[in-house]
């Protein structure tokens, strides 16, 4: 190949992956802190500052008795249901209107869940450039032997020049209580499966889809997977949603999937397998598919209640 195309071609290829790392460093509607702005921008921006501000703003509900003595009054438990980062954001400030970068106790810390951990790390990375977005998938590290959904913050290392895993969720509490041996700030792939490779080695037979899910809940499957798959889908498009939230095309629970519904699903894993690759696929597909787009209201599977995505 003459070396003038080829160079033409790389830089092409440069630019796209430019244009699709800069996609990742704009707020989404979710991601957005809204007048809060200049607080994100006090906060540090590597990841392991990231992180650690994280860990000083939130407390992860079903562990805040047991892992840090504070039990969560019944009142508070909503706040694990706040979608927004603005109205996190809010709440959080209405506990202690301290500047985000002090460390809250417990009891003045906002109440969340692993996707709440995923969205303020995302948030923070982009406020200060750094393409960042989430990824639903399973977590080997909270139950041996199970993998238990959950949800982390996937981040462009520059210097690798690779995407790498942060789960801010696992401070020093939470390291010292499951015995983690691994970098938060750059979990290993062996250790948290994104639905689309959970998805995958479940139908290749590789693993069995009764090993994914919640275990306390009992919910597990290979239709517990295909619901992470369009959640994934629609959080890599910028749309982070409750782990919780269903619409369209996510299975019943414990339900049987057909022969169509599982081409379906095969074929969703696959493009959200490499986002980078499958850029302009995965966001054409996300908003002309109904099955898959995210409507104004969803099905808030934990409080049994339809509920608008963005109140207000």
């Amino acid at each position: 190949m003459n070396d003038m195309i080829l160079a033409a071609l790389c830089a092409d290829n440069n630019g796209a992956q430019r244009r699709k790392h800069e996609h990742y460093t704009r707020h989404s509607a979710f991601s957005a802190p809204g007048p809060h702005s200049a607080l994100l921008d006090m906060l540090p921006s590597d990841p392991g500052g990231v992180a650690r501000a994280a860990q000083a703003l939130l407390i992860y509900e079903h562990a805040a008795e047991p892992f840090y003595g504070y039990r969560v009054p019944e009142a508070r438990r909503g706040e694990s249901h706040i979608r927004p980062m603005e109205k996190m954001l809010d709440a959080l400030l209405a506990l202690d209107d301290r500047p985000l970068s002090l460390a809250r106790p417990p009891e003045k810390r906002l109440v969340g869940i692993c996707r709440h951990y995923m969205l303020l790390s995302v948030a923070i990375l982009r406020q200060h450039g750094v393409p960042a977005r989430g990824r639903g998938g399973f977590g080997a590290y909270f139950n041996p032997g199970k993998f238990e959904d959950h949800w982390v913050c996937e981040y462009w290392k520059a210097g690798d020049g690779r995407w790498a895993l942060l789960d801010s969720q696992l401070d020093e509490v939470f390291i010292r209580n499951l015995e983690i041996g691994f970098d938060i700030h750059d979990v290993p792939r062996t250790q948290f499966l994104t639905a689309s490779e959970a998805w995958r080695r479940c139908r290749s037979g590789e693993l069995n889809p009764n090993l994914f899910g919640i275990e306390f809940e009992q919910l597990r499957g290979l239709w517990f997977i295909a619901g992470n798959l369009i959640r994934d889908l629609a959080t890599i498009n910028g749309r982070e949603v409750l782990p919780w939230d269903v619409w369209g095309a996510q299975p019943a629970s414990n339900a049987t999937l057909s022969h169509s519904e599982l081409d379906f699903f095969d074929e969703l894993a696959l493009l959200t397998a490499d986002p980078d690759a499958n850029f302009d696929a995965l966001s054409r597909r996300f908003s002309e598919d109904t099955k898959l787009r995210l409507p104004q209201t969803v099905f808030n599977s934990l409080r049994r209640r339809q509920e608008r995505v963005f109140e207000g």
